[in-house]
């Protein structure tokens, strides 16, 4: 299963920099990085990146972060899942731009 994770841009670069990062700002204060499923990032986009613009969608496989992933209750009780480790480059499986639209966020067509 891949797990989803919305970068800024000035964020990714200093990941792929970097090779490695805990985060954007709000998983640094909640201590851990915020994911989301294939039915929730959509909404995550519109509810946290509204207007914002040249963002970068990076997929994730779920399974072999181990048991540094937790699925834990958020929006409506719903389980999302949290990163309790930093993620490298080599956790990431596809990465892509997430530009604004008229109407909103214009996703990959793997996720529509």
């Amino acid at each position: 299963m891949l797990i989803y994770k919305i970068f800024r841009r000035p964020e990714w670069d200093a990941f792929r920099a970097a090779g490695e990062t805990a985060g954007a700002p709000v998983d640094l204060a909640d201590g851990f990085i915020h994911f989301s499923t294939s039915a929730q990032v959509v909404e995550t986009a519109a509810k946290h990146f509204a207007t914002e613009s040249d963002l970068v969608l990076v997929a994730v496989a779920a399974e072999p972060l181990g048991t540094a992933l937790k699925w834990e209750p958020s929006r409506g009780g719903a389980l999302f899942p949290h990163l309790y480790r930093p993620l490298t480059l080599a956790d990431v499986t596809w990465d892509t731009s997430l530009p604004l639209g008229v109407s909103g966020h214009i996703f990959p067509e793997v996720l529509l």
